[in-house]
């Protein structure tokens, strides 16, 4: 059914309650596109974030709604779908203590030498930025660059355009908000654009962590924050073996202070809460 704009004198269709069998639908849609187990006291927040897509495209039902995902011809519905019930809450200069750690204790080793970092679920960018700015504090105009990814493609075009509110930079150093922020005027004021030169040290591109990286890349530190979380066990061992083999001997991973590999088969030691190395 074609989707269509609701005018002023119509009223948008009815959409039933979800049903659990339509949840079970939807959980094990995410569980096998991005491993990400919903539980089921999130029910509600699955309703409540599909409620308006339906009555966009004109559905009534749940059932009909995932009837339509599930056609041969709805990739763009299904990644829509994806974007809808993955969580991207972020901003800059999350979790401070690993930036700290990086650039007091890691950074100096890799003054005249190359580092490739990989944030592994960057969202719409504000890790990868957060992260760009530490590499300029502590290794200037060396030989670094940063990839980010995420399974959704709506965060990773808010990445790519690098324009964000003033509100999610609350934390970050004044100085830095000066030398690698723009601040938006007319009308983009209450906005900051992060600085081109820097930038262009970042590569976005989309990536399920189920899978291993297409490119077969290897890098000095991967940030992975606040997604092994929505992961059941066998799903989190799957995630982190690719990790681990995406680290280049002496890499680090970086989890965030709520999370931990307890239970995981790992090469990977812990140097301190939710800071790991892979061996030598």
């Amino acid at each position: 059914m074609p989707s269509r704009m609701v005018g002023e004198t119509e009223r948008a269709p009815d959409v039933v309650p979800l049903m659990d069998r339509d949840f079970e639908r939807f959980r094990r849609f995410i569980h096998e596109r991005a491993g990400i187990s919903l539980a089921p006291h999130k029910r509600q927040m699955v309703s409540a974030r599909l409620q308006r897509r339906l009555r966009h495209l004109g559905l009534r039902s749940f059932d009909a709604y995932l009837d339509r995902i599930f056609e041969s011809d709805q990739d763009q519905e299904r990644q829509h779908l994806v974007d809808l019930l993955t969580t991207n809450e972020t901003y800059f200069y999350r979790e401070p203590a690993h930036f700290e750690y990086l650039r007091e204790r890691v950074l100096p080793d890799y003054r005249g030498r190359a580092m490739r970092v990989w944030s592994a679920a960057c969202s719409s960018g504000e890790e990868v930025y957060t992260l760009a700015m530490v590499l300029a504090e502590g290794l200037g105009q060396g030989d670094w660059r940063i990839l980010g990814t995420d399974i959704s493609s709506r965060v990773l075009e808010q990445a790519r355009q690098a324009l964000y509110p003033l509100e999610r930079a609350r934390h970050l150093p004044r100085d830095w908000l000066e030398r690698y922020c723009l601040k938006g005027v007319r009308a983009q004021t209450g906005n900051l654009l992060i600085d081109p030169r820097l930038k262009a040290r970042v590569r976005l591109e989309p990536h399920n962590l189920l899978g291993p990286l297409a490119r077969g890349e290897t890098f000095d530190i991967v940030f992975l924050r606040n997604v092994l979380i929505y992961f059941d066990p066998p799903t989190k061992q799957r995630v982190i073996e690719h990790l681990a083999r995406a680290l280049q001997p002496g890499g680090l991973l970086f989890i965030s202070h709520v999370e931990s590999l307890h239970g995981l088969d790992s090469p990977l030691e812990l140097l301190q809460p939710s800071i790991f190395r892979k061996p030598r």
